[in-house]
């Protein structure tokens, strides 16, 4: 829950900094000094209003989606191939809006923004009009904040109805802080860097970063339907050159001999970083772990068998899996009076891959996991077994949120469950150590 939240932090903070959001913070300070005469606290009221707008609007969202299709809905929504399919085609049509190839209108939103600002503009400094305000400014900035609302939403949609309304509360407070700082501190807005050609490329790189993450979507619909068309090593060599990509774009204005251009601390940094990226994930192709970027390519095992090995880079062991069958794990835990560890997973989830790259491939990890039976249940599939697995942990658990962990006796009775990811190794060996 913590790290999802950290994320949806740092999602609220970077949308900040695109072109659609940005250049607004001082026309927003300049519609707040018009009332600054009639009174600093009106100001105040008024610039919490307009930052209310904007939470309401983007934390409705996340409650509508919760609301709507529910806790097992989300986990299958998340997981519904053709969702993420389509998903993975609006990240590329974001991305290249974002690149400069087209641009993305929606007239509709235009006029509504255009009749919210004509109405706001005749009664400046009520209360109504703030709200008004800050609901139009968050439609006014859906091109450049749908490509990071997307991804969190989606998740969020992991099993846990609040965590799509906890994740948009928490990226919209973000968002909005600056705003309301800077309306009722209008002399602080002297300290912001100004609008230049440093946005345009900054554009262009998070339209980069967003083709890259199309490729998970891509490759989620790939996993479920185990068609096997979108491999690690590809998704490896994707990343790796988009990150060249990146720093070929930034090198070209030097290259101009036209309009020659020196090259700025802030540039060359970033050049070299994004070559430095672009040489780091390459080396993922031979099977090197890419740690955090582990979350987000396919797992080790996509066949059905009913034992493998998961093969977790950097273990000690190689650990048998039975795969999607509970009774053989409990059948197999009565005859070595052995506990069974269920791993509930998904093809889907970021966080579940997460912990098998980075906390099960531990050779401490790795160790006291081999201790027990090891069941692991894929609940995001297609077809009739997975949704009995999915059935079977919300009925047992209270629960469809991935991953959860679950240490069972042979009967089934449940000894001691651990709920999501974790980046604590000693608090996830003691929850192993605790009962074997």
């Amino acid at each position: 829950m913590s790290s999802f939240l950290w994320v949806a932090a740092v999602t609220g903070a970077l949308s900040l900094l695109t072109p659609c959001v940005f250049p607004m913070i001082p026309v927003t300070v300049t519609y707040f000094n018009q009332i600054a005469n009639r009174g600093h606290g009106l100001v105040i009221r008024n610039a919490l209003l307009f930052a209310g707008g904007i939470v309401v609007t983007f934390t409705a969202l996340g409650l509508g989606l919760a609301l709507l299709v529910g806790a097992a809905g989300l986990a299958r929504l998340a997981a519904n191939p053709l969702v993420n399919i389509a998903i993975g085609l609006s990240f590329v049509a974001f991305a290249l809006n974002l690149m400069g190839a087209w641009e993305l209108r929606l007239p509709f939103i235009a006029t509504a923004l255009n009749d919210v600002d004509a109405s706001v503009r005749k009664r400046p400094g009520t209360a109504a009009g703030s709200l008004l305000m800050g609901f139009a400014f968050t439609l006014a900035s859906f091109t450049c904040t749908a490509p990071f609302v997307g991804p969190l939403l989606v998740s969020a949609a992991r099993g846990d109805w609040h965590l799509p309304l906890a994740g948009m509360l928490v990226f919209s407070i973000v968002f909005a802080t600056p705003f309301f700082v800077f309306a009722a501190l209008p002399r602080w807005t002297h300290h912001l860097p100004r609008p230049g050609r440093w946005m345009v490329s900054l554009r262009f790189l998070v339209g980069l970063a967003e083709l890259g993450a199309s490729i998970k979507f891509f490759s989620n619909a790939d996993l479920v339907w185990r068609t096997g068309a979108i491999p690690r090593e590809g998704i490896v060599v994707a990343w790796a050159t988009l990150a060249f990509i990146g720093a070929a774009y930034l090198a070209s204005p030097l290259l101009d001999t036209r309009t020659p251009r020196r090259l700025s601390i802030a540039r060359a940094l970033a050049i070299v970083f994004s070559v430095a990226i672009a040489g780091w994930i390459v080396t993922g192709v031979r099977g090197r772990s890419l740690g955090e970027l582990e979350a987000f390519l396919p797992p080790e095992e996509i066949t059905d068998g009913a034992l493998v090995t998961t093969g977790a880079r950097g273990g000690d062991q190689r650990l048998g899996w039975i795969l999607n069958d509970q009774q053989a794990a409990l059948a197999q835990a009565r005859q070595s009076g052995r506990l069974v560890f269920i791993d509930f997973t998904g093809y889907t989830c970021t966080n579940c891959r997460w912990m098998e790259a980075n906390m099960f491939a531990r050779p401490d990890i790795s160790a006291a996991l081999g201790k027990f039976v090891l069941s692991r249940l894929y609940t995001d599939g297609e077809g009739a077994m997975y949704e009995k697995q999915q059935a079977f942990q919300e009925r047992e658990f209270g629960t469809v949120a991935l991953p959860l962990y679950a240490i069972v006796d042979a009967t089934g009775r449940v000894v001691r469950t651990f709920a999501g990811l974790t980046r604590s190794p000693a608090e996830f060996l003691a929850f192993l150590r605790t009962v074997s």
